[in-house]
């Protein structure tokens, strides 16, 4: 997967390649990464890659019930995306922002070519889950929000239960755990109120705690 988004990362202007290397000494803002992209900077989207794809990667493989790969697949898509994006981006709003955005819509597309269900529907469905087992995350989880105050055990309940959590419920539950999107900018990402967003959430950390309840 990350040799296929490298090969099409690669710039193409031999000219703007040869530009002096950046000298900056402080880490430059995901917003001045991406737009030093979009004039062919190729290092700049392998920072802005490196800086996301965990988190990225792990927000579709838990939408995907632990599916690796349905995730991979996804994955691939929303960075092919950016890719394509990079000449006409414009920093409206965070990149994180804009970044789960595309993220969301390849997800919503994803649920509506195998299930056969749009936003609308999810939004009444009371129960809408993957067939497959949860699994974690591959990789160490040094910088998974679960991993870092969960062990194990509890871990692979609560991985477990929230492919359980309705998918409007899941989804602000990721974009607030994976993506570190604050309520407001979920709300706008999803066109929601804040108030529908807070009660999303609210659901979703019911239902979890729920699973935990015998392991505290």
């Amino acid at each position: 997967m990350s040799d296929v988004i490298a090969a099409s990362a690669a710039p193409t202007n031999t000219a703007r390649r040869m530009q002096p290397p950046n000298t900056e000494q402080e880490p430059r803002t995901d917003e001045a990464l991406m737009r030093a992209y979009g004039h062919g900077e190729a290092r700049a989207f392998e920072s802005l890659y490196a800086r996301h794809r965990a988190a990225t990667y792990r927000y579709f493989l838990r939408h995907a019930g632990g599916n690796a790969a349905t995730a991979d697949e996804l994955h691939q898509d929303l960075w092919l995306r950016v890719i394509g994006a990079r000449e006409r981006y414009e920093a409206q709003a965070k990149f994180s922002t804009w970044l789960y955005t595309l993220a969301r819509h390849r997800m919503v597309d994803h649920w509506r070519a195998r299930h056969g269900v749009t936003l609308e529907s999810l939004e009444v469905e009371a129960t809408f889950t993957q067939a497959e087992e949860s699994v974690a995350a591959s990789g160490d989880g040094s910088d998974d929000p679960l991993h870092a105050t969960i062990d194990a055990q509890a871990r692979r309940r609560l991985l477990e239960a929230l492919a359980d959590v309705p998918a409007l419920q899941r989804d602000a539950f990721l974009l607030h755990v994976e993506g570190g999107l604050s309520l407001e900018e979920i709300a706008s990402l999803t066109a929601a109120t804040g108030e529908t967003v807070k009660s999303r959430l609210r659901y979703a950390y019911r239902r979890l705690r729920a699973a935990l309840e015998d392991l505290q």
